[in-house]
């Protein structure tokens, strides 16, 4: 592979830059909470399985 300047990568990284499409702030934001809530909901939701398999293994070990 051929090498290039320091010169000619940093233009290539400038063209390539400008490519890029950044998200609006409200498309951030609105993206972090949606984020932040299928978290929660997540949490939640392994707590509660957690807490199901927790109880069936403790009946279990009772009746030993």
């Amino acid at each position: 592979m051929a090498k290039t300047n320091p010169g000619e990568f940093i233009r290539q990284v400038r063209t390539e830059g400008s490519k890029i499409h950044w998200p609006s702030r409200q498309e951030t934001v609105t993206t972090a909470i949606f984020v932040a809530l299928l978290t929660l909901i997540l949490a939640l939701f392994f707590m509660g399985i957690d807490s199901v398999f927790g109880s069936v293994v403790r009946w279990a070990l009772s009746l030993v």
